[in-house]
């Protein structure tokens, strides 16, 4: 008996330093996200014209004609280089916005930026992404105040994300989505009158939208 014990025991410390080890790789790819020299491949995309004068997630008003990007983690006012792996142009953008919210996406370019790197006809691209300067580490704006949003949901799974901010759009087209990595928020605001935030989750709720207001920091 003493042997299979033994041979158990053998199997949990490996196991224990395996999980161990994995942790440690996993919390250092999450350190390095948002720092300089850090490195994502995938499929870019653009938006333009039916966003164009909107407020983005950090509180700016959305303009095409800029070299701005939406990107579901990044901190605001990142650098990031983006190429297009199929013909080698590159573009320089500021993150500015969250999204793209379409699985398998990992950047939304604004329209200039998109016409730089050629992907105004294709729609999408391959493209690899490096981080040139990092923005602001808590993902908030410099100099920043203090505000209200109306939260209309919050998931962890994407595509319920998606499916319900269609939905909440169809009640007010200013709804937006938001992301920190983990959860999926759909958001309206920022509001900087507390009333008026009030009155847009009233309006959501009656239609039997849940919403709520709460606190938040923008330019």
């Amino acid at each position: 008996m003493g042997l299979p014990m033994l041979a158990r025991s053998f199997i949990g410390a490996v196991l224990a330093a395996l999980l161990f080890l994995s942790a440690c790789a996993t919390n250092k790819q999450s350190a390095r996200r948002g720092k300089p020299g850090f490195e994502e491949r995938g499929t870019a995309s653009w938006y333009g014209p039916g966003f164009h004068g909107k407020r983005t997630a950090n509180g700016e008003v959305y303009d095409m004609l800029a070299l701005t990007a939406a990107h579901k983690y990044l901190p605001f006012d990142s650098v990031v280089e983006v190429t297009n792996r199929a013909n080698g142009r590159t573009v320089r953008v500021r993150i500015n916005d969250r999204g793209p919210f379409v699985r398998g996406r990992i950047i939304d370019l604004s329209r200039t930026a998109a016409e730089e790197i050629d992907l105004i006809r294709t729609g999408i691209t391959d493209v690899k992404l490096r981080v040139i300067s990092g923005g602001h580490g808590d993902n908030r704006r410099s100099g920043s105040t203090t505000g209200w949003v109306v939260q209309a949901g919050a998931f962890r799974d994407q595509s319920r994300a998606e499916r319900h901010l269609s939905l909440v759009r169809r009640l007010d087209s200013r709804a937006r989505a938001d992301s920190d990595g983990e959860w999926y928020r759909v958001l309206i605001g920022p509001f900087s009158r507390q009333k008026e935030a009030r009155r847009t989750a009233e309006a959501l709720n009656s239609s039997g939208i849940a919403a709520l207001v709460r606190r938040d920091r923008f330019r």
